[in-house]
C-alpha cells in the first residue's frame, strides 16, 4: 500500500524517524511536516525527513490520507480539534503516543465527526534523544509497535495502521488501550520515573565532593532515560497516573523486602533477590532477541 499524502503533525524523534523512514521506503507521494518554529522546518527539510515543512497546520493537513500525530499527549486533543475541519473524508489519523486510553477516548469522537478514523498506536523505539536532528530511518525496523483498536474502530483503518508499522519494520501487537496502559506503566514509565529519582539522589547538588566522579558504567546505563524530555515525561506520568501509581507501589513494596532483608542481615533473602533478578531478566533477555507478535 502506498498513501498519496502522510502528514505528520511535529517532527521531532519519532515523527522525523517516520518521515525519513516513509521517504526512504517510496511508501508516500509525499511527506508533510507541520511544524512550530521555522528554524526546526528548515532542519526537517534539510535532513530530508519531509517533502514539504509548514507552520500552517491548514495546509499540512488537507489533502492526506494519512496522519500521524507525533506531538506531545497533551497537544493532541487541541491539534485534532483545529485540525477536524480540514481532515479529507475517510482519511486515516493514528499517533504514537505512550498512554494509549485516554488519547483514544479524546481523540476517536473528534475524528469520527469529521468524517474520517482513528486508530492508536504506539511504537517502541524512543530514545533519551530529542529532535528530528536525532531522527534516523531505521529507528522502526525491529522495534514493537503497539496497535489499540477498540470495538468501534473501522477495520480497515486498523488493517491500514497495521500495514504502516510493518512497512517501516516494525513489529505489530494489538492490544485493548486500557491493557497497553497498565503494562506499559510497569516496563516504560515506572522505569522513568526510577532513573529520574536515581538522579536527583546521587547527583543532588549537596552531594559529597567525588560522588559524581564515582558514578561509573552501571550508574551511566541505569539513568541513561533520566536524560529524556521533561515536559514529555510530565505529559505521560499524569496522563498514566493510575496505572503507575500501581506500579511505584508494587515497586516499593519489593524495595521494602530487601530493605528488611538488610536490616536482618538476612543473606539468603539478599542473594534471592539477585538471582530471581538474573534469571528473569536472562530469560526476558533470549526471549527478546527471538521472539516476534506475528
Amino acid at each position: 500500500m502506498r498513501w498519496n499524502k502522510v502528514t505528520l503533525v511535529g517532527v521531532g524523534l519519532l515523527g522525523g524517524s517516520l518521515g525519513m523512514a516513509l521517504r526512504r521506503r517510496r511508501l508516500a507521494g509525499s511527506v508533510a511536516g507541520f511544524l512550530r518554529r521555522k528554524s526546526t522546518a528548515r532542519d526537517c527539510l534539510r535532513l530530508g525527513a519531509v517533502d514539504n515543512a509548514t507552520l500552517d497546520l491548514q495546509q499540512a493537513v488537507r489533502g492526506a490520507d494519512l496522519v500521524i500525530l507525533c506531538t506531545p499527549i497533551a497537544q493532541m486533543h487541541g491539534l485534532v480539534k483545529q485540525m477536524a475541519e480540514y481532515l479529507e473524508p475517510g482519511a486515516l489519523v493514528t499517533d504514537v503516543g505512550s498512554v494509549k486510553k485516554s488519547v483514544v477516548d479524546e481523540l476517536s469522537p473528534v475524528v469520527r465527526r469529521a468524517g474520517a478514523h482513528f486508530v492508536g498506536s504506539h511504537p517502541m523505539a524512543g530514545s533519551e534523544k530529542t529532535g528530528v536532528t536525532a531522527a534516523r530511518p531505521d529507528l522502526f525496523v525491529e522495534a514493537l509497535c503497539v496497535v489499540t483498536p477498540v470495538k468501534q474502530s473501522n477495520p480497515r483503518a486498523v488493517r491500514q495502521v497495521r500495514h504502516l508499522w510493518k512497512a517501516v519494520g516494525a513489529r505489530v501487537l494489538l492490544l485493548d488501550p486500557a491493557a497497553h496502559d497498565e503494562l506499559v506503566s510497569r516496563s516504560s514509565h515506572l522505569p522513568h520515573v526510577v532513573a529520574a529519582q536515581l538522579s536527583n539522589l546521587v547527583l543532588h547538588p549537596r552531594s559529597p565532593k567525588y560522588q559524581a566522579m564515582l558514578c561509573a558504567n552501571g550508574f551511566r546505563d541505569t539513568t541513561r532515560i533520566a536524560s529524556s524530555s521533561p515536559e514529555m515525561w510530565r505529559d505521560i506520568a499524569i496522563a498514566n497516573r493510575r496505572n503507575l501509581l500501581g506500579a511505584i507501589d508494587s515497586f516499593l513494596t519489593g524495595l521494602r523486602g530487601f530493605q528488611r532483608a538488610l536490616r536482618g542481615h538476612d543473606s539468603g533473602a539478599i542473594l534471592n533477590f539477585f538471582e530471581e533478578a538474573r534469571t528473569r531478566r536472562d530469560a526476558w533477555s533470549k526471549r527478546a532477541a527471538a521472539h516476534s507478535p506475528e
